[in-house]
């Protein structure tokens, strides 16, 4: 088993519950990790013997594309979709980081994490 990480994704985003939300949008940043059978990419050293890291950062930019209320939403689509993306895959996670929400008070970020 071997994993895999995609870290720290910068994206600018329309997500939450607020109207000015929708409109003006936000710094998120997200990362994403799979545990795949894929030990025969250090043999071989052939792209088809592993995950294809692009593929994880496309289906993120894509799904971060699609506004959502919560943040826990979207990131349940993402992880919909990476597990989707390849059979070998056997674990997946991913991290949504809302930077500066917008709530009462001085808080850097706001995150969620999913696991399957």
């Amino acid at each position: 088993m071997l994993r895999i990480e995609v870290n720290d994704i910068r994206l600018y985003a329309y997500h939450g519950c607020l109207r000015e939300e929708a409109l003006i949008g936000g710094n998120y940043v997200v990362s994403v990790f799979v545990d795949a059978d894929v030990m025969e990419s250090v043999v071989t050293d052939e792209l088809p013997a592993t995950i294809d890291y692009v593929l994880l950062n496309q289906i993120v930019k894509e799904e971060m594309a699609v506004r959502s209320k919560l943040i826990e939403h979207v990131a349940q689509r993402i992880l919909k979709r990476i597990k989707e993306s390849d059979r070998r895959i056997a674990t997946a996670g991913v991290r949504v980081r809302k930077l500066s929400p917008p709530i009462n008070g001085d808080v850097k970020e706001v995150a969620v994490f999913l696991q399957a």
